[in-house]
């Protein structure tokens, strides 16, 4: 991308405030989407759509508009000289205007004729958050990808399920990945859903919705074949109906999208803190040989990155509020009081979830799992849930249910009393003790102590979710770029 012509009038340096997204979070590629000189060279193609359909209608020569052509072109964005002018007439895209029209001196006279600033600054937002999308789809398929490796390699390591923070039943560690996997693919289909339906432009329907200056132009049979030819140029349908602006409930949705997202990292990166934490000691995100993990306290292993994810996901779920008063308070035709905020809210949440999701096939591709720590909890926790087969056997046996609940509420406490203590779970032979189970199983009763046999259909489940839910959207991707694939 071409840099802005010109000499610069101010330096932004670390001398002065910059957003973090302008260098620590975020990629460069999403960052070029919403730079200004992107910005304002879709503008430029905008005008220059506009102004081919209109060179249809007569409303300009070829030579005029040829000279808007060779101008749109990004190498003659002088952010400067339009900064210049706009500090003289407080209007950004009217002080582009006069540059790019001082530019196409053949032609410059034409630009923008019968728009209204929306119709440029609207159709423009689209085409940038369309692209947006496109980067971010295709980073949730890259997660995808790489839970998938980790699915399909841990599918059936039995590991202790929690519940309320306490241990429940076994599950799976590739079962629980699942369920990352799972959130990932709702929210592809959020994207596609609004790339599909929701990310529309506002065509080109002048100050109030009405497209009465573009009649003035080309007569009211003609307005919708006009539009037509510039959304077709722009590759963009435009809403049926608009009024100063597409709808504001657009913004919201996409950023709601956004955050749903975002939710779904920070349930991920959540669970990874809690699952590095030594009590459970089960993941280790990835940890450089010369990272530091605190000031104060050289031996901190600190989970940096999901800790990251987690802050960067909690910022960007709580912009959809300014985009919903947005929408909301959209007095009539238009207000402008959504304008200043939009500057900020649109890229970044943006480019905070892109910085999420390049956390999260961080962790996911450099994770390990410590199996150790999973059978030692395994082993600490996991016969107390076999306490409800048990249970369930016992009364098919003809034993009184509540009887037996009670019998084993009992046991299980003196045994987690023992655990508490740092001991060994001593449930398996408390068990053993138990008149009834001796009448009942006799010796065969220590075989059915093993939790990793308690484990439902989680392994065929898993397996079935990695063939048919993640590995066609992963397929798919691999068509048309790369893909972490392996599994």
């Amino acid at each position: 991308m071409a840099k802005p012509r010109g000499k610069r009038s101010q330096t932004y340096g670390f001398d002065s405030f910059l957003s973090v997204f302008t260098w620590r979070y975020g990629s460069d590629k999403m960052r070029q989407v919403f730079s200004e000189v992107n910005y304002r060279g879709k503008w430029r193609e905008v005008w220059t759509a506009l102004a081919e359909a209109e060179l249809r209608y007569g409303l300009l020569t070829e030579k005029e508009f040829a000279d808007i052509r060779k101008y749109s072109a990004a190498e003659y964005i002088d952010i400067d000289k339009s900064h210049q002018i706009e500090r003289i007439i407080g209007h950004d895209l009217m002080a582009e205007i006069k540059v790019f029209a001082g530019q196409a001196k053949v032609g410059g006279g034409k630009i923008h004729l019968g728009a209204t600033s929306a119709d440029i600054e609207d159709n423009t937002d689209i085409l940038r958050m369309r692209e947006a999308l496109g980067i971010l789809r295709e980073r949730v398929i890259s997660c995808l990808s790489l839970l998938g490796e980790k699915i399909q390699k841990y599918k059936s390591t039995a590991c202790m399920g929690w519940t309320h923070l306490q241990p429940a039943e076994p599950t799976t560690i590739g079962y629980r990945f699942a369920t990352y996997a799972q959130d990932l693919i709702l929210d592809v289909q959020l994207i596609d859903f609004l790339l599909e339906k929701i990310a529309l432009g506002k065509g080109m329907k002048g100050a109030v919705g009405t497209a009465a200056s573009y009649s003035r132009l080309v007569g009211v049979d003609q307005l919708r074949d006009l539009e037509k030819e510039v959304m077709k140029k722009l590759d963009l349908r435009p809403f049926p109906i608009s009024t100063q602006t597409y709808p504001r409930k657009v913004d919201f949705l996409i950023l709601t999208v956004l955050a749903s997202i975002a939710q779904s990292i920070q349930k991920f990166a959540l669970d990874m803190r809690i699952l590095q934490s030594p009590p459970f000691g089960e993941v280790s995100e990835p940890f450089e040989r010369r990272q530091v993990g605190s000031s104060a306290m050289p031996f901190k292993r600190n989970p940096v990155l999901a800790e990251r994810a987690s802050s960067l996901g909690r910022y960007a779920s709580s912009v959809v509020a300014v985009a919903l008063t947005n929408a909301s308070s959209s007095i009539l035709e238009r207000t402008l009081d959504d304008s200043a905020n939009r500057r900020i809210i649109i890229p970044e949440s943006f480019l905070a979830v892109d910085e999420c999701l390049l956390l999260y096939s961080r962790i996911v591709s450099g994770m390990k799992i410590i199996i150790k720590s999973v059978e030692r909890n395994l082993e600490r926790y996991g016969s107390f849930s076999l306490l409800e087969p048990l249970m369930m056997d016992l009364v098919k046996r003809g034993e009184d249910r509540q009887q037996v609940h009670e019998r084993f509420r009992r046991i299980s406490r003196r045994a987690w009393n023992e655990v508490e203590r740092g001991r060994s779970n001593p449930l398996a032979r408390l068990l053993t003790k138990d008149t009834k189970i001796r009448e009942i199983y006799g010796d065969s009763f220590s075989g059915m102590l093993d939790p990793t046999e308690y484990i439902g259909d989680a392994i065929s489940r898993t397996g079935d979710f990695l063939r048919d839910s993640i590995r066609p959207l992963v397929s798919k991707r691999a068509r048309t770029g790369p893909s972490h694939g392996g599994f």
